[in-house]
């Protein structure tokens, strides 16, 4: 059999020209998500040093090695931010790239502050983590979170597109979805981490700790892009945990600092602070944790 393959590519070529979704033709290319990959993993070196390397690093030449890698990741992510910003939604002279990427890069030492807290927080939480090493290289949440942190600081500036891409790049990695406009505070721990899914407007406290497949997410997208911009998924206060399976649902929804809810509770009513939330017979149970007695401490964290 012979194949015609001048006439296949003319069956190719008209489906791009009926159906689009080839990357702006005859205009700017939008960001690369093969060179984003790379600079994601320098970015994994340059926050965590040493350890997404293939050989160590002695420290008579960690400075020489970091300043490689700040002016190469400078130059590739210039490059990728001045595409993302030519998209640009809103009104008026976007940003200018060099700002950005200058911004951008003096904020990676307090990134790193608010990672080595998360670090701690797995650690300390975590019987099974034999030390901080470990839940750097081991736990899929380091990644995950390390890149969203990042995201970020580039989604706070208003960087389009590129954030995003980030933090899917690190979804796809980890199974770890976080939006990179979600708001996390110091000591997260995210346990586990499978199935985890953090949206846009959620907000998290300080010493938050999720379990695998717990889902922060909005009550109806049938508003579709007149929702954008608004607050649609939930806040957790400081010192929440949440068990594996849990959804929290709805942009109003709070839960309280200090609560606790219970593995696969669904949950679209926000809770008052110090609360334990779990099914009975398949109710809905909010129980103020201080008047249960010392019997529920060993299992509500």
């Amino acid at each position: 059999m012979k194949l015609d393959l001048g006439k296949i590519t003319g069956t190719i070529l008209e489906s791009y020209r009926q159906a689009g979704g080839f990357n702006n033709a005859d205009q700017t290319n939008l960001p690369s998500k093969r060179a984003l990959a790379t600079i994601c993993e320098d970015l994994l070196q340059l926050v965590f040093p040493g350890f997404h390397d293939l050989e160590p690093i002695h420290s008579q030449h960690l400075s020489r090695v970091t300043s490689h890698r700040v002016f190469s990741i400078a130059d590739r992510l210039l490059e990728e931010l001045g595409k993302s910003l030519r998209l640009n939604p809103k009104p008026g002279t976007p940003p200018d790239a060099e700002d950005v990427l200058e911004a951008f890069l003096h904020a990676l030492p307090e990134v790193r502050s608010l990672l080595c807290t998360d670090v701690q927080a797995a650690f300390e939480g975590d019987p099974a983590a034999s030390s901080v090493d470990e839940v750097i290289v081991a736990y899929p949440f380091v990644e995950a979170l390390a890149i969203q942190r990042m995201a970020h600081v580039l989604y706070n500036l208003s960087v389009p597109l590129l954030p995003r891409m980030m933090t899917e790049w690190a979804h796809a990695r980890t199974g770890i979805d976080i939006h990179p406009g979600a708001k996390i505070g110091s000591h997260c721990f995210i346990d586990h981490g499978t199935g985890v899914v953090i949206g846009e407007t959620a907000e998290l406290g300080a010493h938050v700790k999720l379990y695998q497949g717990v889902s922060l997410i909005a009550r109806s997208l049938s508003g579709g892009q007149a929702l954008r911009g608004k607050k649609r998924h939930p806040t957790l206060e400081d010192h929440v945990t949440l068990y594996a399976g849990a959804t929290i649902m709805g942009g109003d929804t709070v839960v309280g600092a200090g609560s606790t809810v219970a593995a696969s509770v669904f949950l679209t009513q926000s809770v008052p602070r110090r609360s334990l939330v779990f099914y009975e017979e398949r109710q809905l149970q909010v129980l103020d944790k201080d008047n249960r007695g010392k019997d529920w401490d060993d299992w509500i964290i």
